[in-house]
């Protein structure tokens, strides 16, 4: 393949193979997507994921429109940059190319390729087999919009309790989704699994959900009964034998399908930020401890609610800083909630809806 500049320049050669011709129309709230395909099965398979968010069309003009392309990826002559695994991740996930007019991401172990930039959005491989991965481009594109419109994103989960919204935050691992579905269980609606959008509004903070399922370990799914049904039978019997210590470090995950487990029109994507939640307890670490905080007084909490944009990002793009000023400033006067000591969904279900009741 000849050197490429621009990744309109590669696209162009690319789709000029192929006929799209399978639409997807998403609502999330006031942002509009258009996905535009060759593969109808992948058009009903992304159906299918973003039950309750799709549109039957889109009258006004689209914000956002991305074309997939279920074929062979191109070959690159030019040299990707490796992405450093994450903190705490050793395996090399994803390598990236920039243009002059954006970025080209390259995902190593399924060979997919994500092209975007100046309001242009592309993927292309093998999208039915990784339609995870395609549900995840459509969403940063959607975070993408959120951050030109100066929000700033939080590693976070996020429900609503009678019309009071509860962030969830907690460094890897903490359980922010499983504290998430618990509060589901007593009546909240649910917004976001692991990434939020916030910003200020006036004197409040509005925050923004990703169209994301959680993701649960099997711990999860056999401590909430409207969960029970995930876990295949069979599997089940042998997640019931192990210590409870095994299943919090098991990688196996399973999506939860809102609509199907507490039922219709329980997920939004907007709601104001009323209370924050930092999850920073261990397995039996002595007793469990609730302290309203202040993050000006204890940034190490902040920390975990701080998020960078990661590598699914317009680079020409501008886009709030990521530095702990920034967060103090749009989070101010919201109450913090720390949970230490050991682990207690209960207690922490508990002393969230005691917070509001008592306020």
């Amino acid at each position: 393949m000849a050197e490429i500049t621009s990744i309109n320049e590669c696209w162009n050669n690319i789709r000029k193979e192929f006929t799209l011709n399978s639409e997807l129309f998403l609502d999330f709230g006031k942002c509009r997507i258009v996905l535009k395909t060759n593969s109808p099965e992948l058009t009903q398979k992304l159906i299918g994921y973003f039950k309750g968010f799709v549109a039957e069309k889109i009258e006004e003009k689209e914000d956002i429109v991305i074309e997939a392309i279920e074929g062979n990826p191109p070959e690159f002559k030019e040299t990707f940059t490796i992405k450093t695994p994450d903190l705490g991740k050793k395996k090399i996930k994803e390598e990236y190319l920039d243009l002059n007019d954006g970025r080209i991401v390259r995902k190593r172990l399924t060979g997919m390729v994500f092209l975007f930039g100046a309001g242009k959005n592309y993927a292309i491989g093998n999208c039915i087999e990784n339609d995870n991965q395609v549900i995840n481009f459509i969403n940063n594109r959607f975070i993408e919009w959120l951050l030109k419109q100066k929000y700033l994103l939080a590693h976070a989960a996020a429900v609503i309790h009678k019309g009071k919204g509860i962030a969830m935050a907690g460094f890897s691992g903490a359980g922010k989704s499983t504290l998430a579905l618990h509060l589901m269980s007593k009546g909240c609606e649910f917004v976001s699994n692991d990434r939020l959008l916030v910003k200020r509004n006036g004197n409040g903070v509005d925050m923004r959900g990703v169209a994301k399922l959680p993701r649960i370990n099997p711990g999860t799914a056999l401590n909430n009964e409207e969960l029970s049904g995930i876990i295949p039978e069979e599997e089940r019997e042998t997640f019931n034998k192990m210590l409870k210590e095994e299943l919090w470090e098991l990688e196996q995950k399973y999506d939860v399908y809102i609509d199907q487990c507490f039922g219709e029109g329980k997920f939004f994507l907007e709601s104001s930020v009323d209370l924050i939640v930092i999850l920073n307890w261990k397995l039996d670490n002595g007793p469990t401890k609730v302290t309203q905080v202040n993050f000006n007084e204890r940034r190490d909490l902040l920390e975990a609610f701080m998020k960078p944009v990661g590598l699914f990002y317009d680079i020409y793009a501008e886009i709030p800083p990521h530095d702990e000023e920034a967060y103090l400033q749009e989070l101010q006067g919201i109450p913090v909630l720390e949970f230490s000591g050991s682990v207690d969904f209960e207690k922490a279900v508990n002393s969230c809806i005691d917070f509001f009741n008592k306020g």
